[in-house]
Order: structure tokens, then sequence, then C-alpha cells
């Protein structure tokens, strides 16, 4: 039995973050005559990535040329203000400065340009020195890109408001509905219409039952394992990093106006530490990456037997770590020590000390690795074949920017459901 009055969708999606939102929301609107609804096993929205990330609307300055993540991004930034505006969601267009600080950086600042305009990124422009300190008087660098459309907003804010669309509109949302198994339901008898329109029962931890015509998870940390679950490929595997934050003591906030990122290093898979500023008018510095050994570990301790045997026994992980050694190791000293952190934020701004940052909040970040131990850098959908797989689409990897990206990621998948499932 169900807690709602119905148990019968024609669609279900798996998981309130801000991806399955965004997407039940898109597609309710595109088939207002089909019933839809999302299970979510928190008891809250966007409990995970969308509600612990750093809340940057992100430009697209960094994707490949041509990939999804650069022509979302670029559609779901312009999508995000838009939404913003009309919802009357508070966010800053507070631009961005990706600073080098090394000569050596400056040949890749000037190749980040080009990629930028090959993106078709608004406004972007090479700066140098002086206008770096008109920008951001308390910053040094010999040259900087300026993304004067880079901005920020809370995530947490953005996802509630695609679930009050959704509802709205008619669909359903079941809290606390942790997804453990789903299968066709048997031959049902001939005189049963439910058995055939609805053939995909989903049951949770409590022995719960849903029927449903199609599902789309947008599972994010589990997005592996819910596919495993429906008989698809495990591949790309889920290994979570945890980025842990400092934050600015308050009366030091007025060192940062908008957004300071380094250049990033193009053997290294993460961007490195920035300075962010927020909406509540605090000031996040970070985030490091570092293994977390479990999926949902915010704390440095937290350890899960499962998700940790998951990721040390895949040998994806293995080639990862051993390729990037020097990296990982210096990462997990800077995790425990806090000056070696405010070393990395001194090439920026000089005048931070360790007496001026204290220990903030972290985040999880679900990073899809393939078995040769590659980051799977693009956003990937899938389905599966046989009779349950080819009624489920998979969002597998929306990692970063995909919050930004949220709106566009849902028009497409939206059409991808048309597509495959011929709603």
């Amino acid at each position: 039995p169900c807690r709602c009055l119905r148990s019968t969708f024609d669609v279900v999606v798996v998981g309130a973050g801000i991806v399955g939102l965004a997407a039940a929301r898109e597609l309710i609107q595109r088939h207002p005559s089909l019933s839809f609804a999302v299970l979510e096993k928190e008891k809250e929205l966007a409990h995970h990535q969308s509600g612990n990330n750093s809340g940057v609307i992100h430009s697209g300055i960094y994707y490949t040329p041509g990939s999804l993540k650069a022509k979302l991004c670029v559609q779901g930034a312009a999508l995000c203000y838009q939404y913003c505006d009309q919802k009357g969601i508070p966010y800053k267009q507070c631009g961005k400065l990706i600073v080098a600080v090394e000569q050596d950086e400056i040949p890749r600042l000037r190749a980040l340009y080009e990629r930028g305009l090959q993106n078709n990124v608004p406004g972007l422009k090479l700066i140098g020195a002086k206008e770096i300190q008109a920008k951001e008087p308390f910053c040094r660098g010999l040259m900087a890109l300026d993304s004067p459309y880079t901005g920020i907003v809370n995530y947490k804010q953005v996802a509630q408001s695609y679930a009050e669309d959704f509802q709205e509109a008619g669909g359903t949302i079941l809290m606390d509905f942790e997804v453990t198994n789903m299968e066709m339901a048997k031959e049902s008898s001939p005189g049963s219409e439910d058995g055939l329109k609805y053939p995909v029962i989903v049951r949770n931890k409590k022995g719960e039952e849903i029927s449903c015509g199609h599902l789309l998870t947008c599972a994010g940390l589990y997005s592996d394992r819910l596919s495993e679950i429906s008989g698809c490929s495990p591949e790309p595997r889920i290994v979570p990093f945890r980025g842990d934050y400092l934050v600015l003591k308050p009366e030091k906030c007025y060192l940062v106006k908008g957004n300071i990122y380094p250049v990033p290093n193009p053997r290294f898979p993460f961007l490195g530490f920035h300075f962010t500023p927020r909406m509540d008018g605090s000031v996040w510095l970070g985030p490091n990456a570092v293994l977390a050994f479990k999926r949902e570990g915010y704390n440095l301790f937290d350890f899960s037997t499962g998700d940790f045997l998951d990721a040390v026994t895949y040998s994806g992980l293995w080639k990862l770590v051993l390729r990037n050694v020097s990296y990982g190791v210096g990462e997990m000293y800077r995790a425990c020590s806090l000056s070696a952190q405010v070393k990395q934020l001194q090439r920026f701004i000089p005048e931070v000390t360790t007496n001026d940052v204290l220990r903030g909040p972290s985040g999880v970040r679900a990073q899809a690795l393939d078995s040769d131990g590659k980051l799977v850098d693009d956003f990937v959908f899938d389905g599966g074949t046989g009779a349950l797989g080819s009624r489920v689409l998979h969002v597998r990897n929306a990692p970063s920017p995909a919050a930004t990206s949220s709106l566009a990621i849902a028009g497409m998948i939206a059409y991808e459901a048309k597509r495959r499932f011929e709603l």
C-alpha cells in the first residue's frame, strides 16, 4: 500500500535533487495529460549535491567545445537567470575572475579565453593587473579572464521552486521513499488494464510499491546502483569525492567581491581552490577534493564498508589514483592542514591568514569514472535493453555544472524521454 491516493503513474522520476525536479517539471509541462511522481529517499528536497554546492551560476568557459556540458551550461545559465527573474528568486551577477599569478599560466589562460569564445560565453575579456585590482582590490595577478556573466544563487531555493511548479501542475512528490528494487509485473490476467499500462513495479525499503509505465532516474551519488538494480550497465561507476570548504570570518569578507578562481591545471581533474561569495554574504574558500569513504559522507571520518569496498575494488579507481599520486597526497595533506590551504589562497589574496578562516561545510561530488580510470567528463544519459531496461532512462553523470544547466538538461531529458518512451 502506498501513502498517496494513487499508486500508479505514467512516469516516475527517482531522485528529488535539482536535476530530477527540473526534469519532472519539464515533463509534466510538456505532457499535462500524463500522471507523474517523484520519489526521494530523504525527508527533504535537494538534500545532497543540490543543497551542498558552491551556488555558482557557471558561464560555460571550461568545457570542451561541442560537448553537452558546454552547450547545456551556456543555455542553462541563460534559462536560470530568466527563471529566477520570473519567480523573484534572488541572485547576484557578481562576475568571476580566473587569475594567472605565474607567467607559465598565461598561455593556459589565453587558451581558456579562446575556449570560452567558442562556447559562446557572453562578455568575456582578458584584463591586466591594474584592471584586476580595480575589480578585486585585494587580489593580485598578472592577467585574468573576466567573466561578468557568472553569478551566484541558492540552488536549494531554485530546486524547491521547481518542486512547487511540478506540484501545482498536478505532480506527486513522495519523500522518505528509498527505491530498493524494480521489476516488471508478472503477467497479469488478461482483464487487467493496469498490468499492461503500468508494468514496472518500484519498491522501497518498507515494502511499499508503486507501478508505472516508465522510469527516469536522477540519483546522483546512487546513479550507478539504481542502474544496476534495473538491469542496466553498472558502468560508468560513481566514485564519491568530498570537497571541504573553509569560510572567511565575517569581518574579513570585504577582501572578496566576486568569484576568484585559479587557472585550472589540465593534468588534474578538479578546478583547484577558489573564492566564492554566497547569497547570505559569507565567502566560501575551496573546496579540496579527497576520496570519500562513504557516498554521503560529509564528515572527515564518515565511513561505509559497502561504499568503501565498492570504490577500492574498482580497477578504474586504482588507475586514477596511480596517475595522480602526488596530487592526491597533496590534497589529503591540505585537507588536514589549514595553513597548507591558506597558502593556496595567499597566491591570490596575500592578506588572508590562518586567523581569518574557519572550517566550513562540505559537499560530496558524484564523479563518474570509467574502467580505465578516466573521469567521465561529459553528461551521460542512457537506458538499457530488455523489458525493464527499455522503460528506463538513467541520468548517469551530471556533476558540476548540472545545477546551472538544470533547465537545459531537463529539456534534453524530456526530448530523450519522448523519443525513447514514445510519450
